[in-house]
């Protein structure tokens, strides 16, 4: 099921020990490997610094380390921790780690006379984004920080949220070439440890050369890879991560990558904005059923135009048919060339207004579009009701919060297209068993994909489709089977705290 996976034992056995030695004479081969010499002058004491230039932050070994090695207090690695005040000094004879830290940005420090010990000190060059506000998650209401590409930032940002000592942080190292630090995070004594132990599996066997971003984690770790449906849940906010964390899953970062995965996770999450909670429960039960009535007519609307046109002529109303036959009256190609015609060139567009510089990007999309929407239109290649049809489901999958789940709204229509063109409406509807019967077998982290829809689970019902009042969700969801399966007791919900005069 795993396919980049592989026995650890069996990769433990391939890694050969380098040696002191090995690893400085691949340093020495590029140019930002420097070494320096010194001789304190007042003990005597003979050492030298080995560092990765492009990595380090040299001002942290100007002012913060060098003098105190230089002064009358330095004259053993045991001395280092209690002259230099640089919280993070690791001494060890393990020549192991020398290639693991020198690359991570630490300056390593060897002494004459001191064989085969080495000490570490961070001296690691923090350069990155600053937390910014989300771009794909974007919402009015509510907090206005993402994750950026910094593990550590993220973390802070999660800790800000959840300041308590039930939340647990596990790192892994994962990639043999970027040694990827990834972190697990999950509430003690709260998660259902199934759940973290099945993380904690798959992460620790993942056997691939690179990992650059939480993509690469998803893919490795799903279920069933080949499915077009995501199974793990991303956000780049960190206020989702934490509400998610408190509902008792588990979440998944990785450093350089400004998304966190989720799991396990349900299809109507993937429909649910983080803003729907921020709303009052009219309105976010509202949007919720507008973004699934969005999803139904951006996959449906092309295929029933392409079955009615091909087959059931005998559905159209009078009125309608009177439109269509109007519109479709110098159009050489058959319905289905029409429809695929025109979905390709959205698609063409949506591609070229993504790659392009934002500005740019945004003149094509819709320039792009009333142009040759117009222009073959006139030129007798398409309707004119099918482009508008075109243009409102393409506008529909716009609805979809998350990214992820858009692109495969966007594939599902072309199947449907192709089997409205071989059996009309039946073909439709076995198209929607096809699919249905795909996601039923869908898991995520071992959880049923559909639940609270199949398995049927009515208290879950209570936060999918539509969302109720916060005092009628006392309890977590029951797919998670979590340790301490209430947020409150709901006795306490009903009470009402109010002056009585």
């Amino acid at each position: 099921m795993f396919p980049f996976f592989k026995n650890k034992k069996n990769a433990d056995q391939t890694n050969k020990k380098q040696s002191y030695e090995n690893v400085k004479k691949e340093a020495e081969k590029s140019a930002d490997y420097k070494q320096s010499f010194y001789q304190n002058p007042l003990t005597g004491v003979k050492f030298s610094l080995h560092m990765i230039t492009t990595l380090i932050d040299g001002k942290i070994l100007q002012e913060y380390f060098l003098p105190y090695l230089l002064s009358e207090e330095f004259q053993s690695f045991e001395d280092l921790k209690k002259v230099a005040p640089i919280l993070d000094i690791q001494v060890s004879t393990d020549e192991s780690l020398i290639e693991q830290k020198l690359y991570n940005g630490y300056t390593m420090l060897t002494m004459e006379g001191s064989n085969r010990k080495f000490a570490f000190i961070a001296t690691k060059n923090e350069m990155g984004r600053k937390v910014s506000q989300p771009e794909v998650e974007f919402s009015v209401v509510g907090p206005k920080e993402a994750f950026v590409e910094s593990l550590t930032d993220n973390l802070n940002l999660i800790r800000k949220r959840l300041p308590i000592k039930e939340l647990v942080v596990e790192e892994f190292n994962v990639g043999k070439l970027t040694h990827t630090r990834v972190a697990m995070l999950y509430l003690d004594n709260l998660v259902d440890e199934s759940n973290v132990n099945t993380f904690r599996q798959r992460l620790n066997a993942v056997d691939f050369d690179q990992v650059m971003d939480s993509s690469f984690i998803e893919q490795m770790i799903a279920d069933n890879s080949l499915s077009p449906f995501p199974q793990l849940l991303d956000s780049e906010r960190p206020d989702r991560v934490a509400s998610v964390l408190v509902e008792g899953k588990v979440a998944v970062m990785v450093d350089g990558s400004p998304h966190a995965l989720i799991g396990p996770t349900t299809l109507v999450e993937f429909f649910n904005a983080y803003e729907d909670y921020f709303l009052n429960f009219f309105i976010a039960s509202f949007l919720r059923l507008v973004r699934l009535f969005a999803v139904a007519f951006s996959i449906l609307i092309t295929p029933i135009y392409v079955a009615a046109l091909t087959y059931h002529y005998e559905l159209i109303p009078k009125d309608l048919m009177a439109t269509l036959v109007t519109s479709r009256q110098e159009i050489p190609l058959p319905p289905i060339l029409e429809a695929l015609f025109l979905e390709l060139t959205i698609e063409l567009l949506r591609e070229a207004g993504a790659r392009l510089p934002t500005k740019v990007g945004q003149t094509i999309g819709i320039v792009g579009g009333i142009v040759i929407g117009t222009a073959s239109v006139e030129a007798g290649l398409t309707s004119n009701v099918l482009l508008i049809l075109v243009a409102l489901a393409a506008l529909a999958s716009f609805t979809t919060p998350v990214y992820r789940m858009g692109n495969t709204i966007r594939i599902m229509r072309f199947p449907f297209l192709l089997f409205a063109q071989l059996w009309g409406l039946v073909g439709i509807v076995f198209c929607f068993c096809l699919l249905m019967a795909h996601l039923l077998q869908l898991t995520s982290l071992g959880r049923p994909f559909l639940e609270p829809i199949y398995p049927p689970r009515m208290k879950d019902l209570k936060d999918a489709l539509i969302r109720f009042p916060f005092n009628k969700q006392a309890g977590r969801p029951l797919f998670l089977r979590t340790q301490k399966p209430f947020r409150f007791r709901p006795s306490e919900a009903k009470k009402k705290l109010d002056i009585d005069e």
